[in-house]
């Protein structure tokens, strides 16, 4: 009988060149292939890329951009030097753990896609299959870790974290209680890293350049897109056009002659959680509809064919999850192995029915959250779905046909839902 976990500790061979070059006209850009000389499973030192891509079986290499300019139709691409995930090397690769595959390093960058809006409080940012499952900002990292975590336990398990703020020791023990697979921060305080490596297979990465993850709120990079059939899509990456509230658009409307407006304006800390919640979306997989409340996201609902459905899904794992939130720091375990000792008669049930009842009356932590999509609601019945759950602002694209439903719906709630339009999408495929 074959042993199937020894695909996952398969390192892959790498046929892939040192170098790769891309034309574009008669512009260039020039890539350099990463690879790193850790030990093996044996203990000896060799020179491995990536584990392997996205399954295993799949040779994957990565590369970083070293050389070339790229400028098209007056657009000025990232050029050179601004490498982070793709500049990780041995001296950043502080612990190798397993040897990092393909899915690691992608958690990684996207949790740096979503974290460097976030610069202005320590924040921590969990992901798992290059989806955020927890995102929360505080007033220190210990604690926005702690929220970020508590906000989907279950998902964050084998999770990929990352920091915006060197990782000290309060954060590191908190850490080391849980399984994850990558721990990324711009740096680590004295006696962190002697709590983390406890965690032998734990990949911990200090992120090389980190002072310059800002700039690329303003600098776009080639995306390419690549085809079943070998083709590529080539296109720039999205700018976010929302940097502070005043870039946030009133909610207003016309229909067969009539004009519809928002009657009530978000308060600050509203806007608070509506910018925090754009910002977490700009790295989650559409169509999505998150909750925000007191900058921790409560309900991620993510890649999804319909808006109302989605928003439906984000609101159950609301539920679900303050539900195990609830359990474990009631009883210090799982609402599922409450479940399974309940059945096994090894609980009272009317341990349950505190915490079901507990959840109810909080509707999932979701009374007073942000409720936030990618794109526009086409038609109110998603909108319904949150206010139902005592939503109090909602951000959105705007643009339907309908968004005259859309601002209805929140005007005729008791009270009021604030809402306001983005005036672009985030769509991420």
């Amino acid at each position: 009988m074959s042993d199937i976990k020894a695909m996952y500790r398969t390192v892959m061979a790498d046929h892939f060149p040192p170098e790769m070059t891309i034309s574009f006209g008669d512009q260039k850009l020039i890539y350099r292939k990463r690879t790193w000389k850790l030990p093996d499973a044996k203990g000896e030192v060799i020179e491995m890329g990536l584990r392997y891509g996205e399954n295993p079986g799949q040779e994957a290499a990565l590369f970083e951009l070293v050389g070339g300019h790229l400028t098209l139709g007056g657009c000025h691409f990232l050029d050179p030097n601004h490498g982070l995930t793709s500049a990780i090397d041995e001296a950043a690769m502080l612990q190798a753990g397993k040897h990092p595959g393909k899915t690691n390093l992608t958690d990684l960058d996207n949790g740096l896609n979503i974290i460097k809006w976030l610069n202005k409080r320590p924040a921590a940012v969990i992901l798992k299959h290059n989806n955020p499952c927890g995102a929360a900002w505080a007033d220190n990292l210990a604690t926005a870790y702690d929220k970020a975590n508590m906000a989907d336990r279950i998902a964050a398990f084998g999770g990929a974290a990352v920091f915006n703020r060197p990782v000290d020791k309060t954060t590191a023990e908190l850490v080391s209680q849980n399984y994850l697979e990558v721990l990324a921060a711009p740096d680590f305080e004295a006696g962190a890293l002697d709590i983390l490596k406890k965690a032998k297979d734990l990949r911990i990465i200090r992120i090389p350049r980190f002072e310059r993850l800002q700039e690329l709120i303003h600098n776009r990079f080639v995306d390419f897109k690549c085809l079943v059939d070998g083709g590529i899509i080539v296109q720039q990456s999205p700018l976010n056009a929302i940097l502070s509230k005043e870039d946030f658009k009133p909610a207003a409307a016309s229909h067969k002659g009539q004009e519809y407006r928002g009657v009530r304006q978000p308060s600050p800390a509203e806007y608070e959680d509506l910018l925090f919640g754009w910002w977490v979306e700009q790295g989650i997989t559409s169509n999505s509809v998150i909750f925000v409340k007191d900058g921790v996201t409560v309900g991620i609902g993510t890649g999804e064919q319909d808006r109302v459905g989605v928003a439906e899904i984000a609101v159950f794992k609301a539920y679900t999850k303050y539900a195990d939130a609830l359990c474990f720091k009631q009883f210090g375990l799982s609402y599922k192995n409450l479940e399974m000792e309940i059945l096994q008669a090894k609980r009272d049930a009317s341990d349950q029915t505190v915490i079901d009842l507990a959840t109810q009356e909080a509707k999932g932590g979701l009374i007073g959250s942000a409720m936030i999509s990618d794109a526009f609601f086409p038609f109110r019945d998603g909108v319904d779905v949150g206010i139902r759950q005592g939503v109090t602002a909602v951000a959105h694209a705007g643009g339907s046909v309908r968004d005259y439903e859309v601002i209805e719906a929140c005007n005729e709630a008791d009270p009021p839902v604030a809402m306001v339009f983005t005036g672009q999408r985030c769509f991420k495929h």
